[in-house]
């Protein structure tokens, strides 16, 4: 039996268990530079962790198609990550709870363009799935020391649809 996992779209209530979701929605917290700019502000839960410090990586990823085929997952134990897209282009993201170690309980977010994600610490995630070229998005997270990645293979896998 293929385990399959259905897409939902990502908005704030529904990815909270997981980490925050960043966009300019709304009014902004503040209006900047002369009245020319909105700034939405402090949206992330950065966590760097002891020994770590934030950096800022450019990932240049292959676009990827639905349905998906989900075989990795991993996880940062030592710091969050941020993804942010550099183009306005929809992305999945697929992320899981937590079951003494192992990942489980899989939820699938088709984010929309313009929307970018921060994974809390430790949650489980799929790699960085963009679904049109260039793939390319900026990414914050821990450099230090420390390794900082775990990876769990799936098998069988998950099929990620809409």
């Amino acid at each position: 039996m293929t385990n399959v996992i259905k897409t939902e779209p990502l908005t704030a209530a529904a990815f909270a268990p997981f980490g925050d979701v960043l966009q300019a929605e709304g009014a902004p917290d503040k209006i900047i530079n002369q009245g020319y700019c909105g700034r939405f502000h402090d949206r992330a839960k950065m966590d760097f962790g002891p020994g770590g410090r934030a950096g800022i990586s450019i990932f240049k990823a292959e676009p990827r198609a639905l349905p998906y085929c989900l075989d990795l997952v991993e996880r940062h134990p030592d710091g969050s990550q941020a993804f942010i897209p550099m183009s306005m282009d929809d992305w999945l993201v697929i992320v899981a709870g937590d079951d003494n170690g192992t990942p489980a309980d899989f939820r699938a977010f088709l984010a929309a363009p313009g929307q970018a994600i921060n994974f809390h610490r430790g949650i489980w995630h799929g790699v960085l799935t963009p679904l049109h070229a260039p793939g390319l998005f900026a990414v914050i997270d821990r450099i230090g020391a420390t390794p900082n990645l775990e990876e769990a293979r799936l098998d069988p896998p998950y099929v990620v649809q809409i």
